[in-house]
């Protein structure tokens, strides 16, 4: 991926983001988003080595949309300053987990798992981790997660490099019990994890296999609940 390339062109549409820079600009756009589409198709051929239920993705089951939707929104800029592409086997709106890459300069991110779960999913979740929480312990506890992603909202998110969590409950959640050992695992308001990425890790092809990597280590807290948001979906 040309990722110096494409960083340059997203921080002239954070300082230019309106539709006569951009009609002059397009050619640039679609160069860009041409080499991005790339860098997520050959990732979705390296995910597919070891987690074969996405291996039916295409690039546009999982790019997202570079136009803004503004109809609710009090920022009326027309279009974002990233790319994003969720490679997710039920496709980019589902509920279900998958693996996210982020595109933007200072803010360049690999993400896994799933957020924005509604309540009734959140207490299934919940549910199933109390009834293998052994399970669940021997998934988020190892030392090869605990490095690359820490513990259960150890920062706050915009200050973080790496986490687990998005957001959490200050209290514990309606229904469980307040005493249990391991509430803030209950807690947890969505079920994700991510790692920020500098600048040029993008560049070239090598990011792939670092990629994988980590997705590989992410993997298992994902499929845990996938098992359960599954049956909603």
């Amino acid at each position: 991926m040309k990722s110096k390339r494409i960083l340059t062109f997203l921080k002239d549409i954070a300082a230019n983001n309106n539709r006569p820079w951009f009609a002059e600009h397009k050619d640039e756009f679609t160069a860009c988003r041409e080499d991005f589409e790339d860098g997520v198709t050959k990732l979705i051929h390296r995910l597919a080595a070891f987690d074969p239920e996405i291996a039916h993705l295409q690039v546009k089951d999982c790019v997202y949309r570079f136009y803004r939707d503004t109809r609710f929104s009090e920022d009326k800029s027309p279009y974002k300053r990233h790319f994003g592409a969720y490679i997710c086997a039920k496709g980019k709106k589902s509920l279900r987990g998958g693996y996210y890459i982020h595109v933007e300069p200072g803010n360049c991110l690999l993400a896994t798992g799933s957020y924005w779960l509604p309540t009734h999913i959140l207490t299934s979740c919940r549910n199933e981790i109390m009834a293998n929480i052994d399970e669940w312990r021997r998934i988020v506890e190892n030392p090869s997660f605990v490095k690359l992603f820490g513990k259960p909202n150890e920062g706050a998110w915009e200050q973080t490099e790496k986490g687990f969590g998005l957001e959490s409950l200050k209290s514990c959640p309606s229904g469980f019990p307040r005493d249990y050992e391991f509430i803030h695992y209950l807690r947890m308001k969505d079920y994700c994890c991510w790692r920020r990425m500098g600048e040029d890790f993008f560049e070239g092809d090598d990011w792939l296999q670092e990629a994988v990597k980590v997705f590989k280590v992410a993997k298992p807290m994902m499929d845990f609940m996938n098992s359960v948001i599954d049956d909603y979906e």
